[in-house]
């Protein structure tokens, strides 16, 4: 399918849904990853495929209530969850909409008029709206080879590697941010492009204002003719502020089938509930230093606990394109911590929709500094580079999270990964069923998959009723010698060490023939061999 202008509809590069791996600290760990009938797209024909879902009224900020674990990604407005990955597009609207009217400010549709040009050096992008115009333009650095190419769009010149980058084959793209959205301005008298147009008082923070300046980057791109730059290989990539402005770009351009974030702090990846704990950057410190943030965030930054949405969710708009999250475990005030548990709640999204090999988490590092060039990131940032902007490369996300700022999940989740499929099961059918083992003829079966690294592990497992369906059930296995479980979700447990007995809490014990449910838990010490039973009555 092809949209008027000719360009495909959806990205042309599919990636096989294969298992992805996790390694953590130097521990590696195959991750089952259970398919949904289409495979994952790496990037969307257009900047948002949710903007036609009808979204229900947002709640206003004086009527949210106080919640301590991070918000259900798989939760609709109306008090659903969604059951099938075609459910996940207006899901993501949702929390698309939530993010912009409490969190960054909102992101406006394409201007009325966009048009610019595109050459071996340079690209210009001019704008028009409501009678009201701005104008800014972008440095270009081709590879060596013939084009058209893949670009990486690296904001205020500060983000991964640019040599490594142009290796790869990918042109570099050297956009200012400040152009459309500058700092050290006070937030009633914001100035750049994109406020030249949509007015100072805006209360769009600037993160938001540097990512629609992208979006107007690639814009101009799909106009060119084709011949230097490629239309819909774009990646995007910042470090410190600027990797706070590539997180956001890539979560709200669907065209960007590479978000590449480093070491980007409070208002960038970590979760917002977690950053006071840890002692990274206060929110009010974040929301003050500059107008990163959307003005409305200003009355959370002392109570994150009643935001509605968290930065989980907004790794979860990434899903399924590719996303390589770079991070530094040296640095409290960064909120590594905090970070990781964004990347592995969001990766959740990404298991669902049978994508769990398109996300890395990336904070294994020995060089403390601040944005340094780091030569454990080369390798893996061409291999993402190969796979999601050249398609030559097929190398599997991983998780190297270090033992000096591991984030527990566990901690902050209470809600169930559904298997999504391509349809969704019948009114009041129950949980989905499962895409697993085939079911037992009687009582039920119990499969584990394991996120592990050095000194820990995530572990889901998935309960599969047999024909004759459950009202209860119960799961054993004997967790390896050290090992200990410090947090569970969605079920009651016996034990937190040797042989542990998990049952079923009050909404997840009755399945149907075939149906299943997840529950998990977080524990310290090795993954070893973990062999689950099942029993059910």
């Amino acid at each position: 399918m092809t949209t008027s202008s000719g360009r495909p509809r959806i990205h042309p590069l599919i990636v096989m849904l294969v298992a992805g791996t996790l390694t953590v600290a130097g521990a590696t760990t195959l991750l089952p990853v259970t398919a949904p009938a289409e495979a994952a797209v790496l990037a969307a024909g257009v900047e948002d495929e949710g903007a036609g879902c009808a979204v229900p009224a947002l709640p206003e900020a004086g009527a949210l209530p106080s919640i301590t674990k991070l918000p259900d990604p798989f939760l609709r407005l109306n008090g659903t969850r969604i059951t099938s990955a075609t459910d996940w597009q207006c899901r993501r609207a949702e929390i698309k909409k939530l993010a912009e009217k409490f969190v960054y400010g909102e992101k406006p549709a394409k201007p009325a008029s966009v048009s610019g040009t595109v050459s071996s050096s340079s690209i210009s992008v001019n704008v028009a709206h409501n009678g009201k115009s701005s104008s800014f333009s972008a440095r270009v650095e081709l590879p060596s080879g013939t084009g058209p190419f893949p670009a990486v769009v690296v904001l205020g010149g500060f983000g991964a590697d640019t040599a490594a980058i142009k290796a790869a084959g990918a042109a570099v793209i050297n956009y200012d941010p400040y152009a459309v959205g500058k700092e050290g301005t006070p937030r009633n008298n914001k100035q750049g492009a994109f406020y030249s147009i949509y007015g100072a008082s805006s209360s769009t923070g600037l993160l938001m204002a540097w990512a629609w300046g992208v979006s107007r980057i690639i814009d101009v791109i799909e106009q060119s003719n084709g011949s230097i730059l490629k239309a819909d290989a774009t990646g995007v990539t910042g470090c410190s502020r600027f990797g706070k402005g590539a997180f956001v770009t890539g979560a709200f351009d669907q065209r960007i089938a590479l978000t590449m974030p480093i070491e980007s702090g409070s208002a960038g990846a970590p979760i917002f509930r977690g950053i006071p704990g840890e002692g990274a950057q206060s929110l009010s410190s974040a929301y003050g230093e500059q107008p990163w943030l959307g003005d409305a965030f200003g009355t959370f930054t002392g109570s994150p606990a009643r935001l509605p949405v968290d930065t989980h969710e907004t790794v979860a708009m990434v899903a399924p394109r590719g996303l390589f999250v770079m991070d530094n475990p040296h640095i409290a005030n960064l909120g590594p911590k905090s970070a990781s548990v964004a990347a592995l709640g969001g990766a959740e999204v990404y298991r669902a929709l049978g994508a769990g090999s398109n996300i890395t988490y990336w904070s294994d590092v020995t060089d403390g500094t601040h944005c340094a060039s780091r030569a454990e990131w080369r390798t893996p940032l061409q291999q993402h580079i190969q796979k999601y902007l050249l398609g030559t490369g097929n190398a599997a996300g991983t998780m190297r999270i270090s033992s000096r700022a591991a984030g527990n999940l566990a901690e902050w989740r209470d809600w169930p990964t559904p298997v999504l499929g391509s349809t969704p099961p019948p009114a009041s059918s129950g949980p989905p069923p499962s895409s697993g083992p085939p079911p037992a003829s009687g009582g039920c079966v119990a499969t584990v998959s394991v996120n592990a690294w050095t000194g820990g592990f995530v572990a889901t497992v998935q309960v599969t009723a047999g024909a004759a369906g459950t009202s209860a059930w119960t799961v054993g296995l004997t967790l390896p010698s050290g090992a200990t479980i410090t947090g569970i979700w969605n079920a009651n447990r016996t034990g937190t060490s040797g042989a542990v007995q998990f049952t079923n809490v009050t909404h997840n014990g009755r399945l149907g023939g075939g149906q299943a449910t997840e529950f998990g838990f977080q524990a310290t010490g090795s993954s070893g061999g973990l062999t689950p039973t099942c029993s059910s009555t």
